[in-house]
Parts: structure tokens; C-alpha cells; sequence
């Protein structure tokens, strides 16, 4: 993959969500690519550790914003048109998960989900758009999950809302295109335990029975995910828009008999 670092010396790439998890992982990759990172989080403590990281090369900066709110979201393209001038690539990573009966979610958390998650990154394109056309190679990735395609009980609110976002990624393709291509990753079980801000705990460790469940044998890791958005994100992929990835290992092809 060296080759693909030299695609984005230069580059601007704003990863909303990027203080912790999958997202941090997504910042440091870019950072290690040559990019400079906008990080638009919530958590400002673990906001500016991802960016003060020696993995970020001094490449990144942070944001403090809520995607579900548009108004922050605004406030957050006119910061990086002053600053930036530009934005090449836009990882809409940001999102939350409420896990609750359906008869015992209450509205107001359904609707939290689903701003976070399908309006946040409709917001983040819509108020980004001038600053992408004026990128080199623009490109939108969504972060998907595999529970927009398969479910565990409960999950309603972040299931449609991932979903969602696969509709939004191949409407927005074809909106946006040519100038513009957008892709969706969709993540399956990745374990962001030690990927977490340094005052959490870390989860239990995995077992091997969880490892195989995959196909491939092991958990995710955050780093896969990277990998992905940096092959979406590059010149090797402008034949790509409206497409999903699925990285999961293999769990959404594997039939399980009880």
C-alpha cells in the first residue's frame, strides 16, 4: 500500500467521529498518508489526545462538534474554509448506538440515533459541498455497519439508520457525480478496545471462539477499516461510487446452524 500514501500529501481529510474507536484509527492512516486531519468529535479530552498522538504526525487538528445538530455542523465547514480553504476527502464516521426494546424506546432517543447517525453525515455533506468541489479528487465515505444487512434484537434505531445510510451513499453518488464519488465501508465485529481514550476501560479480552466466527479467523480490527477508506479515498478507486464494502470477515456469508 505505499504507493497509495503519496495520493494524499496535501490532502485535507475531515473524519467526523475521530477522537476514538474506528475513527481514530481512520485519522492516524490518513496522518501516516501525508493528509492533514480535521477531527470533528464531541469529546474534546479524547479529541485532543487522538490529535496530540505521535501516530498523527502533528497532522491533525480538533473540532469540537455535534453532527446531529446543524448549526454545529455549519459552524464546523466554515471553520475549515477558513483554515483549510479545501476538503478532498470526508469520512462520515460519527455515530451512536441505543439499545432498547422497541416498545420501550422512547421517541426522542429513536430520533438522537437518527440525526447522529443518517442526518449527521447528509448535514456534513450538504454545508461541506463547496469546500469538496473545490478538492482535488473528492471523496465521501460513509461508515457503515453490517447491521444495516443482518440484527441482534433491540438495535432498531441504529440498524435502520445504518441502513439508511447505504440509500444515502448511492444517492448521493449519483447527485454528486462526476466531480464527486461516494462509498460506503460497512464494518462488522471490530474490537476498538484499545483504541479508546486512555481513561476507559478496556473491554475483556477476546476469545477464540469469538476469533472464529470469521471466516478469516480473527476479530476486526480498527486498522481494516482504515485500509478501506484509504483504497476508497484514492485515485486507484475513482472507477468506484455508490458501492458498499462490506469488512467484516466473512460473518455475512457465513451460514450458522444451531
Amino acid at each position: 500500500m505505499g504507493h497509495l500514501q503519496a495520493d494524499f500529501n496535501g490532502a485535507v481529510v475531515l473524519v467526523t467521529g475521530g477522537a476514538q474507536g474506528i475513527g481514530r484509527a481512520i485519522v492516524q492512516a490518513f496522518a501516516q498518508a501525508g493528509a492533514r486531519l480535521v477531527v470533528a468529535d464531541i469529546d474534546e479530552v479524547a479529541g485532543q489526545e487522538t490529535v496530540r498522538d505521535q501516530a498523527t504526525h502533528g497532522r491533525a487538528r480538533y473540532v469540537q462538534c455535534d453532527v446531529g445538530k446543524p448549526q454545529e455542523v455549519e459552524a464546523l465547514m466554515e471553520n475549515i474554509a477558513a483554515l483549510e480553504g479545501q476538503l478532498d476527502v470526508l469520512v462520515n464516521n460519527a455515530g451512536i448506538m441505543i439499545s432498547q426494546p422497541p416498545d420501550e424506546l422512547p421517541v426522542e432517543a429513536w430520533d438522537r440515533v437518527l440525526n447522529v447517525n443518517l442526518r449527521g453525515p447528509f448535514l456534513c455533506v450538504k454545508y461541506g459541498l463547496p469546500l469538496l468541489l473545490k478538492g482535488t479528487n473528492p471523496s465521501v465515505i460513509n461508515i457503515a455497519s453490517t447491521r444495516a444487512l443482518m440484527s441482534e434484537p433491540h438495535t432498531e434505531a441504529y440498524s435502520a439508520s445504518k441502513a439508511g445510510l447505504l440509500g444515502l451513499t448511492h444517492a448521493l453518488a449519483i447527485s454528486l457525480g462526476p466531480r464527486i464519488r461516494v462509498n460506503a465501508v460497512v464494518p462488522g465485529w471490530i474490537d476498538v478496545s484499545a483504541w479508546k481514550r486512555s481513561d476507559l476501560t478496556l473491554q475483556e479480552p477476546l476469545t477464540e471462539e469469538d476469533h472464529c466466527q470469521h471466516p478469516v479467523g480473527r476479530v476486526g480490527r480498527p486498522q481494516d477499516i482504515a485500509a478501506a477508506c484509504l483504497y476508497l479515498a484514492s485515485e486507484e478507486a475513482s472507477f468506484i461510487t455508490g458501492q458498499y464494502l462490506v469488512a467484516d470477515g466473512g460473518m455475512t456469508v457465513k451460514m450458522i446452524y444451531v
